[in-house]
């Protein structure tokens, strides 16, 4: 379908859409907009389990739907095309959330540092859309990454993919703390300060929390 391309590892954050400029339907909600200078009057509609869906009409009320077919070519259908288009990346962005995570402690790290610090996950890189950078709002400094990566790059002996928290550490407390088996040296960050977890229960989560707290006091600087 056209419109899952923009929304591809996303989900419907419902407090957005009010705002937006969605209207509530018995189905989910609807939002209207005129695009390509009012010829064409473009209905994006949402279901209450996030899934999109458009319908394109012309100024005497006809459905356009051409741009939603992948072989219909030639410049006026393209530029129908990107209107819808730019449409629905604003849509996603502003009314849709990252996800991309799986693991339950993965989303518990989230809601801890989001409940605590009022600090929100950063998807920062398009080309890495599973790595997020959490940050202090004061310092801008990073106190945390979360990414998923093989854990063969961690070491192990498998390429099963593993979501991953990057922490700071006092370089003084790096040596006694990763022992490569619950604490791993820092994946893509400076291995002196930086040490990594994988969220898939081998620390408990009360722990990752206080070692988030700690992460967070150092990354003032």
């Amino acid at each position: 379908m056209f419109e899952e391309q923009f929304f591809k590892h996303r989900k419907i954050n419902k407090a957005s859409l009010l705002g937006f400029g969605f209207t509530k339907t018995a189905e989910g909600w609807q939002y209207t907009a005129d695009v390509m200078d009012g010829q064409f009057r473009l209905h994006v509609f949402v279901t209450e389990d996030g899934i999109v869906s458009t319908k394109m009409l012309d100024s005497s009320g006809e459905e356009y739907s051409l741009y939603k077919t992948p072989s219909a070519a030639g410049a006026y259908v393209g530029e129908v095309r990107a209107a819808c288009a730019d449409a629905l990346t604003n849509i996603s962005m502003k009314c849709f959330e990252p996800d991309v995570y799986r693991c339950d402690q993965t989303h518990a790290v989230i809601e801890y540092v989001r409940g605590k610090f009022g600090d929100e996950p950063e998807f920062l890189w398009k080309s890495s859309p599973e790595t997020a950078a959490i940050r202090r709002k004061d310092s801008r400094k990073w106190y945390g990454l979360i990414t998923l990566i093989p854990r063969s790059k961690l070491g192990l002996d498998s390429d099963e993919s593993a979501e991953i928290i990057d922490l700071r550490l006092k370089p003084e407390l790096m040596p006694k703390t990763v022992d490569n088996v619950r604490y791993f040296p820092g994946w893509h960050m400076n291995k002196k300060s930086w040490y990594t977890i994988i969220l898939d229960g081998s620390v408990l989560t009360e722990e990752i929390f206080q070692r988030i707290d700690e992460s967070y006091a150092l990354a003032t600087k």
